[in-house]
């Protein structure tokens, strides 16, 4: 492909155009288009509206498994047979020492995440309160998964100092059906639309690797920018044993790599997070992915292990990134050094997080 194609999708991102659905699958599967200047054009985006800056966001898996949804990608759902490590709702002290934990490591984001289909008016209650006393705490944004959730709902996070709420859409519309019966697309959008109903930022991501195919992709692209969406992680399938989603997806480094450009050139301004299975799908390459993304997760994810903070923070650093953090890399990377010979790093390996990953503020 010529110079022209470059500068053109480079253009009509900057101007926040969209480009044509032809255009987009071509970055998703045309041989004619060579990663090197696709990622050209995706950071051309990214450092208009973010600069060369990372944020890092940890998650708090806040309450894990003994889910009534049956989600098949997910080990926490009840068609799931994952050996995972369950339990009810962690205390309130567990949740804030974690939270201090995360501000210590650098993390922007705070990430709160609740197993189930959705909560009821007294669990809203009781982590609007949680969500107060972080606040009050710690210099740290903080981001919700509650699950399905009304504008009331949405309402009493927002008002208690919630900066964003996350609600997955995971998949196409067409293609909801074949990873879950338990709720409809239509649900996940109902709960988007009462946080944008009320101002408050979204957070909503996607899953690749699930038996999609192209346009399903494209389309999961194109709706985030109708809804404007603040935050889209891009979540790399993970076939955890014991999960109902026999899906073996094939997905090369650079196919991911075509995901990522996808999203930011379709959604210019929007926090693109590159997120579960970066490790495991873009191996050697991760550092290309903060070309086109300006986020991730540190400590790896809800119930799988990532890279050591350490390596993950040096990549950072070793490509010419910053932080956006009241530390610095160099402060990060002194506290993580010792710690990194004792880390699992294997990243042709997923791993099961054990109940100290877990839950390592549980005394």
């Amino acid at each position: 492909m010529n110079k022209n194609f470059y500068d053109e999708i480079t253009k009509l991102s900057l101007q926040n155009k969209p480009l044509s659905k032809n255009t987009a699958q071509k970055i998703i599967q045309s041989e004619e288009i060579d990663i090197l200047p696709l990622l050209n054009s995706a950071f051309q985006v990214r450092k208009k509206y973010f600069k060369k800056e990372v944020l890092i966001h940890i998650l708090n898996n806040a309450q894990n498994g003994s889910c009534s949804e049956n989600c098949t990608y997910c080990a926490q759902s009840k068609s799931s047979k994952a050996k995972i490590k369950k339990y009810y709702l962690k205390s309130e002290k567990e949740i804030l020492s974690e939270a201090r934990t995360a501000y210590e490591k650098g993390a922007y984001r705070y990430c709160l995440v609740f197993s189930g289909k959705g909560p009821s008016l007294e669990r809203i209650n009781k982590i609007a309160d949680i969500i107060r006393k972080i606040k009050s705490a710690f210099k740290i944004e903080v981001c919700v998964s509650p699950g399905i959730i009304d504008e009331k709902m949405v309402k009493i996070l927002k008002n208690a100092g919630l900066n964003r709420l996350n609600h997955n859409i995971n998949t196409s519309p067409n293609h909801y059906k074949n990873i879950c019966s338990t709720h409809s697309f239509a649900d996940r959008l109902n709960t988007i639309k009462a946080a944008k109903s009320i101002g408050l930022q979204v957070c909503s991501g996607v899953i690749i690797g699930m038996g999609e195919r192209a346009h399903d992709i494209i389309e999961m692209a194109y709706l985030l920018n109708k809804f404007k969406v603040e935050s889209i992680p891009v979540n790399f399938f993970m076939p955890i044993d014991g999960i109902a989603l026999k899906s073996k997806p094939k997905m090369t480094p650079e196919y991911c790599l075509r995901i990522l450009c996808l999203f930011r050139l379709l959604n210019p301004k929007a926090e693109i997070r590159v997120s579960a299975g970066r490790e495991f799908y873009l191996k050697e390459l991760q550092a290309l992915a903060f070309y086109p993304a300006n986020s991730l997760f540190l400590e790896g994810y809800l119930n799988a292990r990532g890279g050591d903070n350490y390596r993950t923070l040096s990549m950072l650093n070793n490509a010419g990134f910053t932080i956006k953090s009241e530390y610095t890399l160099d402060d990060l990377l002194k506290k993580e050094f010792a710690k990194t010979s004792a880390q699992d790093n294997n990243i042709n390996e997923i791993t099961i997080k054990n109940l100290s990953d877990l839950r390592p503020a549980k005394k």
